[in-house]
């Protein structure tokens, strides 16, 4: 997973600081998944952790007495597949939680039927484009047809105005429809509520758009947040991608 930095990185993380240690007396952990704890995949089937990395969240876990949480915008079902069970895992942008030792449901409550039906239609039309169903948020993948994102924006954009109760949101070669009250700022607000997380100061670690809302709440709840991979930021440390985040998670444990 070694890659060499290029020069548009560099450049755009010049300014950046490497990552502090974390205290693990103080500090809570709040972890992405995709582009974080594993590369962007055209297919998000095929993402997984890497070798050994089970043990390794687990490991720190255990140091930051379960203060670690894996916070990802996809269905809390699928990442209950990815994550170990016996760590905080939050799904959905925030709409579920899973407690270490606890399960989700097989049963989410899905989006408005029209408002699948349209976009069920518009991914099909679209050639590249893959339509993700998770519970009740849509996800609109065009990885394999980067240039028809500005198309598909447009067309989504139309589509949720007509649905007050959603909201559309950008990432990495995907858009998102998603319940408006969803967001990894709500993910890391109610875990910090939790006795496990109480008291500590959140640091938030993420590579995308989604990741922002969650590094936002992080920072306001005198925390930090650490970004990965080029762009801009509200993070002022950054590792350059899942390798680097690896290496230091790694430092980490006792």
């Amino acid at each position: 997973m070694t890659e060499t930095p290029s020069s548009a990185f560099a450049a755009m993380a010049a300014n950046d600081a490497a990552p502090p240690p974390l205290d693990r007396a103080r500090d809570a952990l709040f972890l992405d998944f995709d582009g974080t704890l594993a590369p962007l995949q055209d297919d998000p089937d095929t993402v997984w952790l890497p070798t050994g990395g089970d043990y390794t969240l687990q490991a720190l876990s255990q140091a930051l007495d379960g203060a670690l949480a894996v916070v990802s915008g996809r269905d809390i079902r699928d990442l209950d597949r990815r994550i170990p069970g016996a760590l905080w895992r939050a799904g959905g942008h925030g709409c579920d939680i899973c407690a270490p030792g606890r399960h989700p449901s097989a049963w989410q409550p899905p989006a408005p039927d029209p408002l699948y039906q349209a976009v069920y239609a518009l991914a099909a039309e679209t050639q590249g484009a893959r339509l993700e169903s998770k519970g009740p948020i849509l996800a609109i993948h065009y990885r394999a047809n980067r240039t028809a994102g500005p198309a598909l924006g447009a067309a989504l954009a139309a589509m949720v105005a007509d649905h007050p109760s959603y909201a559309l949101q950008a990432g990495k070669c995907v858009y998102e429809l998603k319940p408006a009250g969803a967001s990894k700022a709500r993910a890391v607000e109610r875990l910090m509520a939790m006795p496990a997380f109480a008291g500590r100061r959140p640091v938030m670690i993420g590579d995308d758009v989604t990741d922002e809302d969650g590094m936002r709440a992080a920072i306001g709840l005198a925390g930090r947040a650490i970004k990965v991979g080029p762009g801009d930021s509200l993070a002022t440390a950054r590792l350059e991608n899942p390798a680097h985040v690896w290496t230091w998670l790694e430092a980490q444990l006792p």
